[in-house]
């Protein structure tokens, strides 16, 4: 369910912005994505999971917001990000 350490640095190595970043909106975006989807996978065998549910509902909240801001902010940030996650269809 959660990331691994060594998945969570390849994550953080492949979207930041400088040496030590760890939390800039392209970082958590990926963090957020990579979570989303493996508990998407999770509800395909647990489908009355309602708790977790909530749980992923609400990651999908920050993360829309935290893309709305980064639009804002740096659209050719923006589109990089969706295109490298492949989000939007």
């Amino acid at each position: 369910m959660s990331l691994t350490k060594e998945k969570k640095t390849e994550l953080i190595g492949g979207y930041k912005v400088h040496e030590k970043d760890t939390g800039s909106p392209a970082v958590q975006v990926a963090l957020l994505t990579e979570r989303i989807n493996s508990l998407s996978g999770h509800f395909k065998a647990h489908k009355k999971d309602h708790h977790s549910r909530q749980g992923l509902l609400r990651m999908v909240s920050v993360r829309r917001r935290l893309l709305e801001y980064m639009k804002k902010k740096s659209p050719d940030e923006y589109q990089g990000i969706i295109k490298k996650l492949d989000l939007r269809k």
